[in-house]
């Protein structure tokens, strides 16, 4: 592709067409860091915008080994054969350096990876957490463009990556697995109050009844929490994503979900305040961006710092000298 030569009005009709195409040519200017490719990118989401945010979105977080790929396999080729399309978008901050998990993710999927009615596509990082934050919502938007009407939005679930994704979608499912003892050792605070739902994966064979005095645990730690919404208490299940046993319990919940939203509100408020925080983060990014390309920024930016490890000059006066660079 020659993002420079990309007719947006065009690429934005055979999107719309379900052009798989044309998905992956629209993802690639999207991903470009060029601020050329970065113009056209934005042209062709405003015009994919009208036919935008009609999809579920769903972000599934828990640590490496929890089964996040299997279980998305299982659901996701469940949803298909009821006429959904899926797409999955798969965040991992850290496949910049490593190479990530991004390819065994896809192949470990083995039946949404040839399904033609799912579309699954990594989020690399480009080093930096926003750059996934960037990559994977307006990947979002094209998707839905696109006509998938579920998103899936996988975070490898370390980090901040969590509250990135959790910021970007309407359901968030936190998988969990027991443990020796302590079933709550290793959660975080944090992963628990922004959960939408907590399910604890793998309770199959001999570990059924370590699953369900883990979920009894995490729904006496849920309790002591105040909820995120007045409207939702977060349920704590146990499923087995390999056995596909539970798995429509989890679904009957992110549609009960959407339906107490929908119904009270907050499902819209929430999408225009995610909106609304985007907008501020994009200029915040793009103001970053001016400072950078500024002729002698990093001798200044170099300089700043020592003046302040130094102590010759506050913080506070050398990040308003550096900000005058912008005048």
């Amino acid at each position: 592709m020659s993002p420079e030569k990309v007719d947006t009005e065009a690429l934005s009709a055979e999107v719309k067409a379900s052009n798989r195409t044309a998905l992956a040519r629209a993802i690639t200017l999207i991903e470009s860091t060029r601020r050329d490719h970065q113009h056209q990118a934005n042209q062709l989401l405003q015009l994919l915008l009208p036919f935008t945010g009609k999809a579920r979105r769903i972000g599934i977080t828990g640590v490496p080994g929890v089964g996040k790929s299997t279980l998305i396999d299982t659901l996701g080729s469940t949803l298909t054969t009821q006429a959904h399309k899926l797409a999955v978008l798969a965040v991992d901050p850290s496949s910049q350096r490593s190479g990530g998990s991004i390819l065994g993710d896809k192949t470990r999927m083995e039946r949404l990876s040839v399904d033609r009615a799912a579309f699954i596509r990594p989020s690399p990082s480009s080093g930096t957490l926003g750059g996934v934050t960037r990559k994977t919502r307006e990947t979002m938007l094209l998707c839905e463009a696109a006509g998938f009407d579920i998103i899936i939005v996988e975070t490898v679930g370390i980090g901040q990556s969590e509250t990135a994704v959790a910021d970007m979608v309407d359901f968030f499912l936190v998988l969990m697995l027991t443990g020796d003892g302590d079933e709550l050792q290793g959660i975080k605070k944090g992963v628990i109050e922004i959960a939408d739902m907590i399910a604890i994966n793998k309770a199959d064979g001999t570990n059924k009844i370590r699953a369900n005095k883990a979920a009894a645990e995490y729904r006496g730690a849920l309790n002591i929490l105040t909820p995120a919404s007045p409207n939702w208490e977060p349920p704590v299940i146990t499923i087995s994503g390999l056995e596909n046993d539970g798995l429509d319990h989890l679904w009957q919940e992110i549609e009960r979900h959407h339906q107490v939203m929908k119904a009270s509100g907050e499902f819209d408020k929430k999408r225009q305040n995610q909106q609304v925080r985007w907008m501020w983060f994009l200029l915040e990014d793009a103001l970053m961006a001016r400072l950078h390309d500024h002729p002698g920024a990093e001798q200044k930016f170099a300089e700043a710092e020592r003046n302040v490890r130094a102590g010759v000059v506050t913080a506070a006066s050398a990040a308003e000298k550096l900000l005058g660079l912008l005048d």
